[in-house]
């Protein structure tokens, strides 16, 4: 079962959200919380795979919720994925900067959410290549010159290769197809990549590529 917790202060977002995952045979909802406070005790206490919380909330907001979850060793298996009214949220760069594992748009699909927290549970990133190219190029264009990461010399050619293809919004399938390589044998270059720079997902992954310089907003099309 894939358990499941809720933070968000709107009650009737958060009943929607139940209402559709625990109609899943293999979803389970865990908890709710209203606030920032009341989300970091919830997981504390259920360990769920996955929490959707939302961006804006009372007491203590989903950004710092985030960074206090990411950032307990003993939470290290927890997913979280922010929730945002507006696809390029101001925040939504600087949540999966703080080790968010991708964001959804509250007004997304029933289908795209299930799929998407089944996703993340297989160590996939919730962020589409459309979504990807719209939300990195918008907040790379705006930093400062990217100086390289020395973290990168660590790499083969053919790991850099895959971490821009990543970068550039790619899934796995595709990243195969552009190489000529089978799915698995993409899938393995990407998880000894993350494996190498000591990043928890294909999110931060994304934003390692930018902040690098690997990858440019140019290179988009």
């Amino acid at each position: 079962m894939i358990r499941v917790a809720l933070a968000d202060d709107q009650i009737l977002v958060r009943a929607g959200f139940r209402a559709l995952l625990a109609a899943q045979p293999d979803i389970e909802v865990v908890g709710e919380a209203a606030d920032g406070e009341q989300a970091l005790a919830l997981v504390r206490e259920q360990h769920p795979h996955v929490v959707l919380m939302d961006i804006r909330m009372p007491v203590l907001d989903g950004l710092a919720a985030t960074r206090r979850i990411t950032g307990d060793p003993a939470l290290g298996e927890v997913k979280v994925v922010m929730l945002t009214t507006f696809e390029l949220d101001e925040y939504v760069f600087e949540a999966i900067r703080s080790g968010a594992s991708g964001f959804l748009v509250k007004d997304t699909e029933p289908e795209e959410l299930l799929r998407a927290v089944r996703a993340v549970v297989g160590g996939d990133a919730l962020l589409s290549p459309g979504v990807t190219r719209r939300l990195i190029a918008e907040f790379a264009a705006r930093s400062r010159e990217p100086a390289p990461a020395a973290a990168l010399a660590e790499l083969t050619e053919r790991e850099r290769e895959v971490m821009a293809l990543v970068g550039m919004g790619l899934s796995n399938q595709e990243i195969a197809r552009r190489l000529v390589v089978s799915p698995l044998t993409a899938k393995t270059h990407v998880s000894r990549t993350m494996v190498k720079l000591g990043v928890r997902d294909r999110a931060q992954l994304v934003v390692l590529a930018y902040e690098s310089g690997l990858v440019r907003p140019g290179w988009l099309g």
